[in-house]
């Protein structure tokens, strides 16, 4: 038996179908919705974790069987066995890892697998090399491809480099969709965290602009005052 389909029962073995309905609703599974067509069996991110762990040794044919699953508990296994398998390789098998993981990005296809991957895999791998790629992702017109451009930034965040997340909030600026405003602001206000100055610069003179969503969340951590002024316009 294939190890992917080892995986999957023992998924089935503890997924829980009081679950299924809270988490449909939550990631938007329904006709029209982002999420439409995701399908849920009721397993946690900590016990897919755990399954990750120990199928650690789990080739890239065995993923790329999770990845195509409609099931999002099998889609996130595969990508958090991916994210163990980067932490233990050299580069040689990190690139190959990334472009693996580059070539499925439609299968990562909900933000709950975006988020716990890309600042995991392609943020560190991108850090110190060309970004033409994640500038390419930004620009696809691919929902999940432009938030794991803009999300892989987080890594870069925490390596004190800000420019690149800036170059791409401007980037999809005029965005229409609700997930990307939210990861766009998320990963604005972690830039202020390690240079508030840098982002009110970047602020002033695009907030009036700038989608309503996108600037609640990048400036959750002001004071209270100061969000009031961005959000009226007065700043």
């Amino acid at each position: 038996m294939m190890i992917a389909e080892v995986i999957k029962k023992e998924l089935r073995i503890i997924a829980r179908k009081d679950k299924v309905s809270v988490l449909s609703k939550f990631f938007k599974t329904g006709p029209g919705q982002y999420g439409e067509g995701d399908v849920f069996i009721g397993v946690t991110v900590p016990e897919q974790r755990t399954i990750a762990r120990k199928f650690v040794h789990a080739d890239m044919k065995d993923i790329a069987t999770l990845l195509a699953s409609e099931v999002h508990e099998h889609r996130m296994t595969g990508l958090l066995i991916l994210v163990e398998k980067f932490k233990k390789s050299d580069d040689l098998i990190r690139g190959k890892i990334v472009d693996f993981y580059m070539r499925r990005a439609s299968r990562i296809n909900n933000w709950d697998l975006v988020d716990l991957s890309a600042p995991k895999i392609t943020g560190p791998w991108f850090l110190s090399r060309d970004k033409t790629p994640l500038y390419e992702f930004a620009r696809s017109g691919s929902l999940w491809k432009e938030r794991i451009a803009i999300v892989s930034t987080y890594h870069f965040i925490k390596n004190g480099s800000l420019e690149h997340t800036f170059a791409m909030a401007d980037i999809l600026m005029e965005h229409e969709h609700d997930l990307i405003h939210k990861a766009v602001g998320w990963m604005l206000r972690e830039a202020g965290k390690s240079d508030r100055t840098a982002l009110e610069g970047f602020l002033n003179v695009r907030y009036r602009k700038m989608p309503r969503t996108m600037l609640r969340y990048s400036i959750e951590k002001f004071e209270r005052r100061e969000r009031d002024l961005y959000l009226s316009g007065k700043a």
